[in-house]
């Protein structure tokens, strides 16, 4: 990233966080109305008005993401959302950096497996300039070459560090074991052989074939109402193509599973990526699965793998892993880091608490507790009109309707303790796949490298 535009992005969260933080004590509660907005042109939104401050989120996401990336062109979409914000129509790189700093405007763009996604965050007297700025980014990306070699560089560099990080490897080598021969099993930002192959031509062609309106979810947040909100839809988004091009991609469960693999690495600690089959965020066990995984580990101090790990054992300093749910396959998925010949112990002790929570379910204590920090903890994930819109994005994107946030408490109310241990049973009993990076002593192995 080019020290300009590194220096233009502080200068705009600066001047746009001063008011995100007052947008904390007038985040939008449970209650708030989500209505749904359609344009004259089609284009709909949900939206939260919340007019107590002078601030206007809005999240998009289309879907795509790595997972469109074209064979040997791994890292695509990574390049294409470095450089939607790296000048645009006749505004070169300094000149859009410089336009989105006089408004304090915040665009941002990630690609992640599934999804491409942007961010907008604007003072609603300068929403006219933000929308004209989104559009201009989403439909007249300009991929200069000397931006597209600055952002290249930054990911290649990226890349090397990721040959020595030892969180890095385990990850890596996990996704390719499970998902070898399937594009989840590619890493989002691309590999060093394959970003180098990537040109101008391959960017226009994803943005082509990804960023269309059929494909596209978004959410706003902040002051402003309905009907103001209609034209600025169709004007930062009504040009794009109604349908996109998306290339066929068949849904597949992890591989693997059963197995522990080692990559050697000279590092102090072992790190550890573990995981199984999960299920699917519109499967009728998901709530259920939910709060199982909130008992295993889901992040909480009274959660099992936590308890049995680090504070009976002092063989971690964390350990966590959630449930993960993408267009083509659903896991749970989590990690730890210990010593180096502690790393047996370590991951025989996950293995025997996943083992264990399978064959007998939580306890009626668990159960409960789960329940009450689940719906008590929620708020945090909108406490911010930026936490919402990303949220209210997701909740579309996994097919939910506007009245999840009423429901949510109802669903995981409605787990009972039989529900909760058939569902342990299912979700648990699979079979994990292991990967360790580092140099662990006495670690059982089904491979190494």
């Amino acid at each position: 990233m080019s020290a300009h535009r590194t220096l233009s992005r502080s200068l705009r969260r600066v001047a746009v966080g001063a008011f995100a933080i007052l947008a904390v004590t007038a985040a939008p509660a449970f209650a708030t109305t989500i209505e749904r907005v359609i344009s004259p042109g089609g284009v709909e939104a949900w939206l939260v008005h919340e007019p107590a401050v002078p601030l206007i989120a809005v999240d998009f996401a289309f879907s795509g993401g790595a997972i469109q990336d074209a064979e040997g062109k791994g890292g695509t979409a990574q390049l294409v959302a470095s450089l939607l914000d790296e000048g645009a129509g006749d505004l070169d790189s300094k000149a859009f950096h410089e336009r989105l700093e006089r408004k304090a405007i915040e665009l941002n763009f990630e690609a992640d497996r599934d999804t491409l996604r942007g961010t907008l965050r604007t003072l609603s007297a300068n929403r006219d300039e933000a929308f004209e700025a989104l559009r201009l980014s989403l439909t007249a990306p300009r991929f200069d070459a000397a931006d597209i070699e600055i952002n290249r560089a930054q990911i290649m560099s990226t890349l090397r560090r990721a040959t020595t990080s030892p969180s890095e490897i385990a990850s890596l080598r996990w996704w390719q074991t499970a998902f070898a021969g399937h594009p989840y099993g590619r890493p989002v930002a691309g590999t060093l052989e394959s970003v180098p192959q990537i040109t101008a031509a391959d960017l226009r062609d994803y943005v082509r074939r990804v960023m269309a309106r059929g494909n596209l979810k978004i959410a706003v947040v902040g002051d402003i109402d309905a009907e103001a909100l209609k034209p600025l839809l169709d004007r930062a988004f009504g040009a794009l193509p109604a349908q996109p091009e998306l290339a066929d991609v068949a849904n597949v469960l992890p591989q693997g599973l059963g197995r522990r693999l080692l990559t050697k690495l000279d590092v102090p600690q072992a790190v550890v990526t573990f995981g199984g089959p999960g299920i699917a965020r519109q499967d009728p066990d998901f709530m259920a699965a939910y709060v199982v995984n909130h008992i295993l580990g889901g992040g909480a101090f009274s959660s099992r793998l936590y308890q049995e790990v680090r504070e009976k054992r002092g063989l971690a300093y964390s350990v966590y892993d959630n449930l993960v749910w993408l267009n083509h396959t659903a896991l749970f998925l989590g990690g730890t880091a210990t010593r180096a010949d502690r790393t047996n112990e370590t991951v025989d002790i996950i293995e025997k608490e996943i083992h264990r929570l399978a064959e007998t379910g939580p306890t009626a204590e668990e159960l409960a507790k789960a329940k009450a920090y689940l719906n008590g903890a929620f708020a945090l994930n909108v406490d911010t009109s930026s936490k919402m819109a990303a949220l209210l994005v997701q909740i579309q994107r996994d097919g939910l309707d506007t009245d999840y946030f009423t429901r949510r408490p109802q669903m995981i109310d409605a787990v009972t303790l039989d529900s909760a241990r058939r569902v342990a049973k299912r979700l648990l009993d699979g079979g994990l796949l292991v990967t360790v990076a580092g140099r662990p002593t006495g670690l059982a192995t089904s491979d190494a490298e």
